[in-house]
């Protein structure tokens, strides 16, 4: 009797010593995952571009799809919000437009040149970005409404548009399922 009891308090107190380690695995992945859904929304800009016109009509415009999810699973940590965002609405105010207000804890950096960023936020954690580049030969990257929401627990439909906007060839981004 006094064997179980000491497995089970063993095996209760290597549990609690390992949890740290694995929420910064979880964590770590998360972020990893995340930068390459960035890449995927990036390529996907990339070829709606290639061997294609900017047009001002949209219904003409070169266009293509995109799905877009968080990572899943007992290895991916739990996202509060997730959104492509006007990366202009993210310098140092606070809030990434309206991805969640991240209070007095300082601004979102990193975003660099880019237009649009990925912005999410782990459960109890700041707000996170990934800058997007812009396709080479366009005037940029544009998120329709300033903001769009993503899924957090499921996969976002998004559609890319190749127009001609007001600063010059541009891809709109909208979500659409």
């Amino acid at each position: 009797m006094i064997r179980v009891v000491l497995t089970v308090l063993l095996a209760i107190a290597l549990l609690a010593v390992s949890m740290p380690a694995l929420d910064d695995a979880r964590t770590g992945i998360t972020v990893e995952r995340m930068e390459t859904e960035g890449e995927r929304v990036e390529r996907a800009a990339g070829d709606v571009v290639a061997d294609s016109m900017a047009v001002d009509e949209r219904a003409l415009a070169a266009r293509s799809s995109l799905v877009v999810g968080p990572p899943t699973g007992f290895a991916a940590a739990p996202l509060d919000r997730l959104a492509l965002v006007d990366a202009e609405r993210v310098g140092g105010v606070g809030d990434v437009g309206g991805v969640g207000d991240v209070g007095g804890v300082g601004d979102v950096s990193g975003v660099g040149d880019a237009d649009v960023v990925l912005a999410y936020r782990l459960r109890g954690a700041p707000i996170r970005t990934v800058p997007l580049s812009n396709p080479e030969g366009v005037g940029g990257l544009d998120v329709v409404g300033g903001r769009v929401d993503l899924r957090t627990d499921g996969e976002s439909r998004l559609e890319l548009r190749f127009v001609d906007g007001d600063d010059g060839p541009t891809v709109r981004i909208r979500r659409t399922g």
